[in-house]
């Protein structure tokens, strides 16, 4: 089992909830912005000190939900503050992005780490759309076409042209190319069916995020796997990321108690807009390809905002408690889901920071033992038999 330190960079001093997005900055402090800079890049240059594999980075646009407007900018700045964790970018939105550019900042991060990108290609979450003035109903199409220019220009050796349905270029021949041959390890979004298969499709390690169950996740993995023999090649429990917010304390009351603490504050404060303004762009646009598809990132949301801690708790999509507790939660998600990743978010909403470094330590002392690190050679699973 492998572990990813993942962090959004809150905001977490936010006055009140506001129910509109995008969430007006008169309550921004640039001394207090730029201590949480410091703040939050400590912290995750820190996961390397804990023994976690990857450290993960997003990208989020007008409002206090995250202060990663560009995950590429603090990806680069860790290159300079680590040495072997894997640097996981798996924020990107790149459908309403450059992809040349995405490229690029992707094959310079990957160099200046000395090879340790983990490229992150994303659709991201409705509202993300109206942020940059890019029609919500491309999404998919945007990100598929995205993808295919993305691959093409780290491994064709000559300049070439480009002439796609959303991205025209003359020429193309990036500087640098990535240090990973013949490209970084890809990391997609697969919290539906549609994400699944095109995951499966583009030899992609499967992220699950934000998951209401283990028996929905499961399902999405299955897709996954069988749209993956389909087009030729074998995953393996490597390419099965699952995200899940973590609160380890020697106290299992006193984890449970700061993490209802922090989670409260990031569905009613931090999520207020981000909530509404998705809905706006789910009534108003064909984000997904159908109406099924729509109903059932809806009642994600609903049955993730409704159930109470112990309720997610008992449903394995959390990690919480004393050490014991959340090694057993481990196992019980990795046997349910024969994942190899899981990807551990443990500043959420205002959780104070003393207690994510009080978690990252007990995650190192007690849990990294029980899974240790395992020293693979990584390979692109289009070159296995």
């Amino acid at each position: 089992m492998k572990f990813q330190f993942f962090h959004l960079m809150p905001w977490d001093t936010f006055p009140a909830e506001s129910p509109e997005w995008p969430v007006g900055n008169k309550d921004f402090d640039p001394v207090i912005g730029t201590g949480l800079y410091e703040t939050y890049i400590n912290t995750m240059a820190f996961a390397e000190e804990c023994e976690f594999d990857a450290v993960g980075c997003n990208e989020h646009h007008y409002s206090p939900f995250g202060l990663m407007t560009n995950a590429n900018l603090i990806g680069a700045a860790l290159t300079q503050r680590t040495k072997n964790i894997k640097l996981a970018m798996t924020g990107s939105l790149v459908p309403i992005l450059n992809p040349i550019r995405v490229a690029e900042e992707y094959a310079m991060i990957d160099v200046m780490s000395g090879g340790r990108l983990m490229a992150g290609i994303l659709r991201g979450i409705p509202h993300e759309y109206v942020a940059y003035n890019v029609s919500p109903d491309e999404s998919r199409q945007r990100l598929e076409e995205a993808t295919s220019l993305i691959l093409k220009s780290w491994t064709e050796p000559e300049p070439f042209g480009w002439e796609g349905k959303f991205y025209k270029f003359r020429a193309i021949s990036i500087w640098p190319k990535p240090y990973q041959k013949p490209y970084p390890t890809i990391i997609m979004s697969a919290s539906n069916k549609e994400s699944a298969k095109s995951a499966a499709r583009n030899y992609a390690t499967m992220g699950l995020a934000l998951i209401p169950d283990l028996k929905s996740a499961k399902e999405l993995i299955d897709i996954y796997m069988e749209t993956a023999i389909q087009s030729g090649w074998q995953p393996t429990s490597e390419n099965i990321l699952v995200g899940l917010n973590t609160c380890i304390s020697e106290n299992s009351e006193e984890a449970k108690e700061e993490l209802a603490k922090g989670t409260a504050y990031f569905g009613k404060v931090l999520m207020g807009g981000p909530r509404t303004a998705q809905k706006i762009v789910l009534q108003k646009s064909r984000y997904f390809s159908s109406e099924e598809e729509n109903k059932v990132f809806m009642n994600r949301l609903k049955a993730v905002k409704q159930r109470t801690l112990e309720e997610s708790i008992d449903a394995g999509v959390i990690l919480c408690g004393n050490p014991d507790d959340v090694i057993s939660q481990i196992k019980n998600v990795q046997n349910q889901l024969g994942c190899g990743w899981i990807n551990m978010n443990m500043k959420i909403g205002n959780l104070p920071n003393e207690s994510v470094y009080r978690s990252m330590k007990l995650f190192k002392k007690h849990i990294r033992p029980i899974f240790p690190k395992q020293n693979t050679i990584e390979t692109h699973s289009e070159f296995a038999a």
